[in-house]
């Protein structure tokens, strides 16, 4: 078409908008229809004008519709109607009751927990109820069809906690150690990936739950996540946020200075991700000026880390990095990994025994882990789910004889007491959660984590936005959930007859079949021969 064609078109269009405007509805959907049959973009549009709207208005509000009307309570993802509430009501009323029965499919294959014969008594275990902790939770005082009345009371809840002496540490060499007197804390989740206002929230809770702690993600330690005073686990991911020069290099000023505050007990090296085997992704618009100077970036400008730690090459220089920041820093030191597949952690557990060095801890991802943004065909495919890695990473260090220097802390959906109970049994000494402590700050699963429109407030920087989330609420939501997986923890403890969750062993795990055989997770992935 010429440009004296296009100006017509343009003339005449707006004269039936004008038209439109002063005749009615009748006419704009005449418009409408006449846009729909000429325009050349979407065919549906163009054959069947105003009707394929509709296509388009039901595929744009589809995942609701399924959420809310059509898909069963078990059946969602990525996490299921079930999953959500169990999680929402943990952090909301302090409950993880259920009336008449399970809803699993008890035909379908899957993994068990083996039940002692004579269960042990609450006050048998080896783990505090006291002293007692100051929360609040919410009471529903009536619950009809088109009304809903609760209220918020105070309440004391059991920290659930171990003993300190029966607390795994880690680095017990060093001169500032770790001891985790809880085993569930948080994973790394970056303040740019998530706002303010859920960072602190996160904080507060956790730090009135005791015994956890809070993984920076690999954005850097900012002042929300001191708020609460709960330990912090300083993640350095490829983009060195944190801890880099301007020039983009490793800055050990930086370093000494994070190390030498007592809320950081100890750096982990992010290698991996579950849902991204690549560096991490935040789009400008969610690039704050205060983000911008926590990480040492442009304010509004998308940062994409390196898919790799530019001055590590191999293993080796792995560790000597290591070394080094256990040495500047007096702290233990991590490292987040996916396990590929059989045999990916052997080269580095050997290395560990013939070094006689490493790290003091392995946070293993499953590949079902989340992100805020990642490529799907990655997502979906790459790295192994977390029981088949936390397997993996347990038989190579076993078989390198170095298993009793380092723990495993396990991540990638482990959001119920259950889920952490079979990660223990298989080879884990502790674990950490994410998106399970994003939905207890409000998450609803919008999945609109990458563009910074969550509509919650949580995954998200925009002012607006982050209005909805009210910190001095949702913390004790953070608490409530943290301290009711404890002591859900503790129940399956019981009557699994062991003192104390640490004492979780592979004979624990067990796998019925599709056919309905058994066999203990002993059986099936027996311990190798160091």
């Amino acid at each position: 078409m010429s440009l004296d064609g296009l100006t017509e078109w343009v003339g005449i269009a707006n004269l039936v908008l004008l038209i439109a405007m002063m005749t009615g509805p009748p006419l704009v959907l005449s418009v409408l229809y006449m846009r729909d049959r000429f325009q050349s973009q979407h065919a549906v549009l163009r054959n069947f004008p105003l009707l394929g709207r509709l296509r388009y208005l039901f595929e744009r509000i589809g995942p609701e519709m399924r959420q809310y009307l059509f898909e069963g309570d078990r059946a969602g993802a990525p996490f299921s109607r079930d999953d959500y509430e169990n999680i929402v009501l943990s952090g909301k009323y302090m409950k993880s009751l259920i009336s008449f029965g399970s809803k699993r499919d008890f035909e379908e294959p899957g993994w068990y927990l083996r039940n002692g014969l004579l269960p042990t008594l609450l006050d048998e275990l080896a783990i505090d109820e006291e002293p007692q902790l100051d929360t609040q939770r919410y009471v529903v005082d009536h619950d009809g069809l088109l009304s809903r009345g609760e209220h918020v009371e105070g309440a004391r809840v059991a920290p659930w906690t171990l003993h300190p002496e029966d607390a795994p540490v880690i680095g017990p060499d060093l001169p500032h150690p770790w001891r985790l007197t809880g085993l569930i804390g948080m994973s790394g989740m970056s303040y740019g990936a998530l706002g303010r206002n859920a960072i602190q929230a996160l904080s507060k809770g956790l730090g009135l739950a005791t015994g956890t702690w809070m993984n920076t993600g690999e954005g850097g330690l900012s002042s929300h996540h001191l708020l609460g005073g709960t330990p912090i686990v300083f993640q350095i991911g490829p983009g060195l946020f944190g801890v880099r020069a301007d020039d983009g290099s490793f800055d050990w000023d930086k370093f000494r200075k994070q190390a030498a505050l007592d809320a950081v007990v100890g750096f982990e090296l992010k290698l991996h991700q579950g849902a991204k085997i690549r560096g991490g992704h935040v789009e400008g618009e969610k690039v704050s000026a205060e983000i911008a100077e926590i990480r040492g970036v442009e304010v509004g400008k998308t940062i994409d880390s390196p898919a790799r730690f530019p001055m590590i090459h191999d293993i080796d220089e792995l560790f000597d990095w290591i070394a080094r920041m256990r040495q500047e820093g007096g702290k233990p030191v991590g490292m987040k990994v996916v396990v590929g597949g059989p045999g990916s952690l052997d080269e580095l557990a050997l290395a560990m025994d013939q070094r006689g060095d490493g790290p003091d801890w392995i946070s293993v991802d499953g590949g079902e882990g989340g992100s805020g943004a990642t490529y799907r065909e990655m997502a979906d495919t790459m790295g192994l789910p977390i029981r088949s890695g936390i397997i993996e990473a347990d038989d190579a260090l076993r078989r390198a004889g170095v298993r009793d220097r380092v723990k495993i802390i396990a991540s990638g959906k482990l959001f119920s007491a259950d889920r952490v109970a079979l990660a223990l049994s298989l080879g884990a000494d502790a674990v950490q959660i994410a998106r399970g402590f994003m939905i207890s700050v409000g998450c609803i699963q919008a999945q609109r984590c990458y563009n910074n429109t969550c509509p919650v407030g949580v995954a998200t920087t925009d002012e607006k936005l982050m209005k909805a989330l009210v910190v001095d609420e949702k913390q004790y939501r953070v608490m409530n959930y943290v301290t009711t997986l404890r002591a859900g923890l503790a129940s399956l403890t019981a009557a699994a007859g062991l003192r104390s969750p640490t004492e979780f062993q592979r004979k624990h795990a067990v796998y019925r079949d599709a056919e309905g055989r058994t066999r203990g997770a002993d059986e099936v992935f027996p311990y190798p021969a160091p």
